[in-house]
């Protein structure tokens, strides 16, 4: 037997199916078989989406994942990139400095 192909959704297309579904008159399974896939599969697109908005998702396992932390962390990245670089070259200079003294 070979290998399952599994068919790649777009986040656009995964996100209308979800909007589809949950529209008053209609269903999972018939919004599934209108755009040829499982409703199962809607469902998971679901659930995911709803975890990736919700703020209780945002921290696991003690790291927190939210977009102001993120950028919080880039900033003092750069910071201590900076710092690190500052370092270096007042350690040469110290260094220049002890090798011409008199």
């Amino acid at each position: 037997m070979g290998k399952k192909r599994t068919q790649a959704y777009t986040e656009e297309f995964r996100r209308e199916a979800v909007k589809r579904a949950e529209k008053p008159g209609a269903t999972t399974a018939s919004v599934a078989r209108e755009l040829g896939v499982s409703a199962q599969q809607i469902y998971n697109w679901r659930r995911q989406f709803n975890r990736l908005s919700d703020k209780q998702f945002n921290r696991l396992d003690g790291v927190n994942y939210s977009k102001r932390e993120s950028t919080e962390v880039r900033k003092l990245k750069k910071e201590l990139h900076e710092a690190r670089q500052e370092v270096e070259f007042l350690k040469k200079a110290a260094a220049y400095f002890a090798n011409h003294q008199e």
